[in-house]
């Protein structure tokens, strides 16, 4: 017995032991370079760099095209989530697998699908040119990329919240005459509401570091369709490194935010289901 629990305990240091030195080399040290480089020249090259005309602008973009996406998402995600859990149809599993597309496609796949189907060689081009309509190269070809890869984050964290809930409670309110909003609002939504919030924060993160579909549709048109990891590879590739790393720390600020949002989210999910 003596000899088992030595040996538990040489396992488990040695497991720590790997978890740390791999967050360390994986984690840490990628984050300690960012914020090291991005103050290198210290705090006025970093403030120049981060309120610069072209980064103000995709950092505008950035949060205009993540909050439209986190809406639109979150509509999508409730309205498929309820239907794949309280109704019975043909082509349910179908919905489900397609819901789950996005994650299997690279997302530069995904945008070259929409420059395929928006672009000048698509049939519908000539319409959406009568239209004065621009989608590649502009902006709503980057918020139509961000959309497509972020649309599962909402719906999957909720469909399992809403099958363990079942309908019980949702047909003993409508027997008694309670509305559809009612029926949500005061039975549903309080089951849901933190795996709700939870699927946002990763919806938001999602698109806020979206790169590959992104940069297949922008064009990489300074100050207009540049997102913030877009303006982060050209300063990059102009080898303007301090005030690359420098953008790149909002991105890191963000998610810290993000990350502190999503542990609350859990704390607080995981006490309601303890109470």
């Amino acid at each position: 017995m003596k000899n088992n629990k030595a040996g538990g305990k040489y396992i488990k240091a040695l497991l720590i032991i790997v978890c740390v030195i791999f967050m360390g080399l994986f984690l840490v040290l990628p984050l300690a370079v960012v914020m090291g480089t991005a103050f290198r020249d210290g705090i006025r090259a970093y403030k120049s760099a981060v309120t610069d005309f072209y980064t103000r602008r995709a950092f505008q973009l950035t949060l205009g095209v993540t909050v439209i996406a986190v809406i639109c998402n979150t509509v999508f995600g409730l309205a498929a989530a309820w239907m794949i859990t309280k109704f019975r149809f043909k082509g349910r599993r179908l919905l489900t697998t397609l819901i789950d597309l996005p994650v299997t496609i690279s997302p530069v796949i995904a945008g070259l699908i929409f420059l395929l189907t928006f672009g000048r060689q698509s049939p519908l081009y000539p319409y959406l040119k009568d239209m004065n309509l621009d989608i590649v190269f502009a902006v709503p070809g980057i918020l139509l990329a961000t959309i497509f890869v972020t649309f599962p984050f909402v719906s999957r964290e909720i469909i399992p919240v809403m099958e363990a809930q079942g309908t019980d409670e949702e047909e003993a309110a409508a027997l008694l005459g309670a509305g559809g909003f009612t029926i949500f609002r005061r039975i549903t939504f309080p089951h849901i509401k933190w795996a709700l919030l939870y699927g946002i924060t990763l919806c938001a993160a999602r698109a806020m570091g979206e790169f590959g579909a992104v940069s297949v549709l922008s064009g990489h048109l300074r100050g207009k369709t540049n997102t913030l990891p877009l303006h982060i590879e050209i300063l990059f590739n102009e080898f303007a490194y301090v005030p690359a790393f420098a953008v790149s720390s909002i991105l890191v600020f963000l998610a810290v935010i993000l990350l502190i949002v999503k542990s609350y989210v859990e704390y607080r999910g995981g006490k309601n289901k303890c109470m």
